[in-house]
C-alpha cells in the first residue's frame, strides 16, 4: 500500500476526495500526512475530522523560499511518502525540492493546460468565450503549473454559465479525475522516467496524456 502526502492551501475538498477513495478501496493507498502552508485552511479541519496528521507550515514565517522549501522536505522525509500530490497548493515549490521529488510530485490545476497557468482561471475562461474548460494533472517542475502532463478532465462551458456554476462543475470533475490519477499511479501504471510520462496502459501510448470528457 502507497504511502500519500497531500500538501493544501484551502477548503480540502480534494483532500477529502482522496481519502474517501483510499478508504473504499478506490486507491491502494493511504494519505498518511498533510501539509500546509495556510493556517486557517478548512482542510485542516478536515484532517482532523478524518484522523490524519497534519502540519502547518506558514510560507509568511520565512524570508527566503529556499528555507521553505526546505521545511516542507524536511516534512515530508519523516514519512517518506511514494506520492506526495498538490492538491489546491498556492506556492510555487523551487528547483532543488522538485527536482528532488519530480519523479513522485504531482499537481492538480483548474484549466486546460498549458492554457491559464496561474489564478483565475474560470474568471478567463468565461471572459474568453471559451467553449470549453477543465482541469489539467502533471508532474511538478519549478516552473509555474508546467511539468509533464498526465492527463485532463473537460467539460463544455454552457450558455450564460455564472462563475459559481462553472467552479462548482471543475469541482465535481477534480473529485472524479484526482482520485482516478491517483489510483493508476499507486498501481504502477504511470511513471516519470527521463522526464517523460510512462502508461502502462493498452489504450496510450507514451507520447499521449489521458484526456476524459464529462458531462457534470
Amino acid at each position: 500500500m502507497k504511502k500519500i502526502a497531500v500538501l493544501i492551501s484551502g477548503s480540502g475538498s480534494n483532500l477529502e476526495a482522496i481519502v474517501n477513495a483510499c478508504n473504499g478501496g478506490a486507491i491502494k493507498g493511504r494519505v498518511v500526512k498533510i501539509i500546509s502552508n495556510n493556517p486557517d485552511a478548512y482542510g485542516l479541519v478536515r484532517a482532523k475530522k478524518l484522523n490524519i496528521p497534519s502540519e502547518i507550515i506558514n510560507h509568511e514565517n520565512f524570508d527566503l523560499r529556499d528555507n521553505f522549501d526546505q521545511a516542507i522536505e524536511d516534512c515530508l522525509k519523516k514519512v517518506n511518502p511514494d506520492l506526495i500530490v498538490l492538491a489546491g497548493f498556492m506556492r510555487i515549490l523551487g528547483k532543488k525540492i522538485t527536482k528532488k521529488f519530480s519523479s513522485k510530485m504531482i499537481n492538480l490545476h483548474p484549466s486546460l493546460l498549458p492554457l491559464y497557468p496561474g489564478l483565475g482561471t474560470h474568471k478567463k475562461a468565461l471572459h474568453n468565450k471559451d467553449i470549453i474548460h477543465g482541469i489539467s494533472v502533471h508532474f511538478v517542475s519549478s516552473e509555474l503549473d508546467a511539468g509533464p502532463l498526465i492527463a485532463q478532465g473537460i467539460i463544455r462551458i454552457k450558455e450564460n454559465e455564472t462563475m459559481n456554476e462553472l467552479t462548482a462543475r471543475i469541482h465535481r470533475i477534480e473529485h472524479l479525475l484526482l482520485p482516478e490519477i491517483i489510483s493508476l499511479i499507486c498501481n504502477d501504471k504511470i511513471t516519470l522516467i527521463n522526464k517523460s510520462v510512462s502508461f502502462n496502459l493498452n489504450s496510450l501510448k507514451n507520447d499521449d496524456y489521458i484526456i476524459k470528457n464529462y458531462e457534470v
